[in-house]
């Protein structure tokens, strides 16, 4: 499989006008007159198409992306192989609701996902069940109801740091930005929130809260990013995700992980979870499901999805373009992305140490695969959230799409189709930035 597609677009940042060009000045405008201001844009791209990992704004700048669309576009912008499936399911069936009816691509991919579900396996019957959303936030909603209904239990674990969505009940288990609760409470309650990635956060847990003010016979969910995202792409401590499970297994919880952002091979594995080797009772996806149409999706052991009909539904959760699309990611991350995405995400991973060496205020990189930070610091070693966004913006004038996460954080989190070659452009122009910001 060739996993570069063939492009017109050059496979390095062309400029051809200042920034934002001229289009770009006149959509922004109309925009602003008219969008909602809760929108976050953190400089002005005006984007007219996409291939692979190249997008083209609307004056004829091209641009190397390492954000893909918030690590959306898995398989790379537009590619062939998914847009000739988007196209011939549309020429079929736009929509037909599947909480109502049946259509071959929803129960294909259901299959596809259900075989591949980082659960135990079983003798008579699927690993899985799945319910399709629309969204990564839909997704967390419906765990969150579906956790709740299994167990009859109120309570829920969640993590500082954690981003889950902002619709009320994802919002409820976020733990990432003020701004994000300001002005919307009261939130979904019985949601209790411990710090991330450590042995010494699951200590308080078990032994200041569950005896004091958290009964874990109440309890039914913890839920956990494999990879913290929104948070600052935080890898948690050895045995941290082992230990969720022992205690979940000790007390009856479930362990609810969120692969939103870290799965569908972005790490090197389709599920991220599966690095440590650690079997939760309910996955969430979205993003890089379906290359960039809009799906998300539940999957839960069989023996808890026995919420009857008309229980939770959705109208255009499992649409049948968008499962087409995510049928056609699956085959693609299985036929060379997944592991596309872990060599390259070692060649980045070292340009990045590289990178750090030479630039005494950014961290060595931290992640998994194609899922990499660094932090930017101060003169005095202290998190620099005004420098990284300079950088950030800096980058953009340059050609190099990226974005930020967590206090200080860079994130990069590309198409799973890049290649070393514009891996060392990406780090090249990155490197003139550090050193002008």
């Amino acid at each position: 499989m060739v996993l570069a597609t063939e492009r017109s677009l050059p496979r390095v940042p062309q400029l051809v006008t200042p920034l934002p060009g001229p289009r770009a000045q006149a959509l922004i405008a109309r925009d602003r007159a008219v969008t909602s201001p809760s929108y976050t844009r953190d400089y002005p791209l005006v984007v007219r198409r996409g291939e692979g990992c190249m997008l083209e704004d609307v004056d004829g700048n091209v641009f190397l992306d390492l954000t893909a669309g918030i690590a959306v576009t898995a398989t790379g912008h537009a590619h062939p192989v998914v847009v000739e499936a988007i196209q011939q399911q549309a020429a079929q069936l736009l929509h037909m609701s599947g909480t109502d009816f049946y259509y071959e691509p929803m129960a294909e991919l259901a299959e596809n996902l259900a075989a591949r579900a980082p659960f135990p396996a079983v003798t008579d019957g699927p690993r899985a069940r799945v319910f399709f959303s629309n969204s990564g936030a839909e997704s967390n909603e419906g765990a969150l109801k579906l956790a709740r209904y299994a167990t009859r239990r109120p309570q829920i674990v969640a993590f500082l740091g954690a981003f889950h969505g902002r619709t009320y009940g994802a919002m409820s288990l976020t733990g990432s930005k003020a701004v994000q609760r300001a002005g919307f409470g009261p939130l979904v309650p019985g949601v209790t929130h411990i710090p991330y990635g450590t042995h010494a956060a699951l200590d308080y847990l078990e032994a200041s809260l569950f005896p004091a003010t958290l009964p874990p016979e109440e309890v039914a969910a913890i839920v956990v990013e494999p990879i913290q995202g929104e948070g600052g792409y935080i890898v948690p401590e050895d045995g941290f995700h082992a230990r969720i499970r022992q205690i979940c297994d000790r007390h009856g919880i479930l362990m609810v992980v969120d692969e939103v952002q870290a799965g569908m091979g972005r790490t090197g594995r389709l599920f991220a979870i599966e690095h440590w080797g650690v079997e939760p009772d309910i996955v969430t996806l979205a993003k890089g499901i379906a290359s960039g149409l809009p799906l998300g999706a539940i999957l839960a052991r069989p023996h808890l999805m026995t919420w009857p009909p008309g229980s939770h539904a959705t109208t255009f959760g499992g649409n049948p373009v968008a499962c087409a699309a995510a049928n056609a990611t699956l085959r693609l991350l299985d036929a060379g992305l997944i592991v596309n995405a872990e060599r390259m995400g070692e060649v980045l991973a070292t340009g990045l140490a590289e990178l750090a060496a030479r630039h005494p205020h950014v961290s060595p990189p931290r992640g998994k695969g194609l899922m990499l930070a660094v932090d930017l610091r101060d003169a005095d070693g202290q998190l620099d959230r005004d420098r990284r966004n300079r950088v950030v913006d800096r980058a953009f004038y340059e050609g190099l799409l990226l974005l930020g996460c967590g206090k200080a954080a860079i994130r990069f989190c590309p198409p799973l189709v890049i290649d070393a070659e514009q891996i060392r452009a990406a780090l090249a122009i990155l490197d003139r930035v550090l050193a002008s910001v």
